[in-house]
C-alpha cells in the first residue's frame, strides 16, 4: 500500500509542475473565443482525443456545438465557478449568459495531456427551480 501511495505522489509531483504552467480556464476561454470566430479547426484542437475520435472533423464538431451548445458558440458573458479536482481530472463549472440574457451552468471535464489541459466533455447542468 505504501508503494502505491509513493508511486501516486511521485506521479502527481512530476505532473503538477508542467500543468501549473497551464490553467484549465485558459483552455476553456480559448476554445470559446475560437467558437466566437467560427474557427472550429482551432476549437477542435482543445478537445481531448476521445472527443476528436467521436466527431472526426472540426466541421462535425462545430455542427454539434452550434446545435447542442449554442450558448457556448455565441455567449454574451462567461464566468468561472467552482472547480473540483478528481484524481487528475478537473471539473470546472462555467456560467454562461447567452445572447437572450439566459443563464446556463455547464460542467467542463478537463484532462491533462502533455503540458496542457484538454476538454473531455461538457455537461449542461440543470439548475434547481427557485421559489417553487
Amino acid at each position: 500500500m505504501s508503494r502505491l501511495l509513493l508511486a501516486a505522489f511521485v506521479w502527481i509531483a512530476a505532473t503538477l509542475p508542467s500543468l501549473a504552467q497551464s490553467d484549465p480556464n485558459d483552455v476553456i476561454g480559448a476554445q470559446i473565443e475560437a467558437f466566437r470566430a467560427d474557427d472550429f479547426g482551432t476549437a477542435f484542437t482543445f478537445a481531448a482525443p476521445g472527443i476528436k475520435q467521436l466527431f472526426g472533423t472540426p466541421e462535425n464538431f462545430g455542427r454539434m456545438v452550434r446545435q447542442g451548445y449554442p450558448m457556448v458558440w455565441r455567449p454574451a458573458e462567461v464566468r468561472y465557478g467552482a472547480r473540483e479536482l478528481r484524481g487528475a481530472t478537473v471539473l470546472q463549472r462555467v456560467i454562461i449568459t447567452d445572447a437572450e440574457g439566459r443563464l446556463h451552468t455547464l460542467l467542463y471535464q478537463m484532462v491533462p495531456l502533455g503540458e496542457s489541459w484538454q476538454i473531455a466533455g461538457v455537461q449542461i447542468l440543470r439548475e434547481p427551480d427557485v421559489g417553487a
